[in-house]
């Protein structure tokens, strides 16, 4: 049992960090006013805290509104 708890502990933390690199990645991609907060302070939230990237992803971001062809 303490086998499989260790290998979905180690599972999550592989999860939260692929998902805090493309948090980064989109960060550095996207302009400040696309974003709720700043940029610095979801980098901080998302290194301080597993599962703030997922935060991020869901409050976060803007919509990009696109227009109607």
């Amino acid at each position: 049992m303490a086998h499989r708890r260790t290998q979905l502990i180690a599972l999550l933390v592989v999860v939260d960090l692929i998902v805090a690199a493309f948090t980064f990645v989109d960060l550095r991609r996207r302009d400040a006013d696309q974003i709720r907060g700043s940029k610095r302070f979801w980098r901080i939230v998302t290194v301080a805290n597993p599962g703030n990237a997922l935060a991020y992803w869901l409050v976060g971001r803007k919509r990009i509104e696109t227009p109607a062809p």
